[in-house]
């Protein structure tokens, strides 16, 4: 479960995330959704420990995450543009991770590795894989630990259809096992199909927190498209 407390975050005198309250019940998906620049990212950045709040409270299973890195442990993170060492190979990445997570028993990451289709790229540099494989050596390390927490940035992006489609299942079959998800996609199909909750943010503010089935009767859609452009539409000044 995560907890997060009026949350509050600025860069110089742009406010990213304003008063954001809210809780992740474990065995469930969130997905947080919103026009560019919205906060949903820095929101994951702040629960991960990769930017700091300026006031507010995140809570990951009971354990406070700010200025706590032990408390991360247990979360796996998955970010939008997988950044890593140009000269190292996702062998040297996966052995880095266990280094740092000594003490974690359950490692499936070579069964991730098969899923993700990623035999032959193993000893390659990264600076020589595409987009989508980073994006595929990114998931073996954010879910490899089984983790109880997992926070997911446009995790499909670039990946082809059989890989996203695994990938699908293996955040289905953790939130059937009790991990809390939280994740942002563009893709609302992919939205509807994976979510039980929807975050909406507008400039740093909660527009909407509930069910799924909620906002699509509230907004009197059965897609989870319409639906949100129906909210895009009406905080923008538009007409539904």
């Amino acid at each position: 479960m995560i907890r997060i407390d009026h949350l509050q975050k600025s860069f110089r005198s742009l406010r990213v995330i304003k008063d954001l309250t809210t809780t992740l019940p474990s065995g469930s998906v969130t997905a947080v959704i919103g026009p560019n620049g919205s906060g949903k990212t820095t929101l994951m950045k702040s629960i991960v420990g990769l930017v700091q709040p300026d006031s507010g409270s995140i809570e990951v299973d009971g354990t406070t995450t700010i200025n706590n890195p032990s408390s991360r442990m247990h979360i796996g993170y998955m970010s939008q543009v997988a950044r890593y060492p140009e000269n190292l190979t996702p062998t040297d990445l996966i052995q880095m991770v266990r280094g740092v997570r000594t003490g974690l028993t359950t490692d499936i990451a070579d069964e991730l590795i098969a899923d993700m289709q990623l035999e032959d790229h193993m000893k390659k540099p990264m600076r020589a894989l595409s987009g989508g494989t980073r994006q595929k050596v990114g998931a073996v390390i954010a879910f490899m630990f089984r983790p109880t927490t997992l926070l997911l940035d446009e995790p499909t992006a670039g990946l082809d259809p059989v890989v996203t489609e695994r990938l699908k299942e293996r955040i289905s079959s953790l939130r059937d096992g009790g991990t809390t998800i939280l994740i942002t996609s563009h893709v609302l199909s992919e939205i509807q199909e994976l979510a039980d909750r929807i975050i909406y943010l507008h400039e740093g503010l909660v527009m909407f927190d509930g069910a799924v089935g909620e906002l699509l009767a509230q907004t009197g859609h059965t897609s989870l498209s319409k639906s949100v452009a129906s909210i895009m539409s009406r905080e923008l000044g538009g007409v539904q």
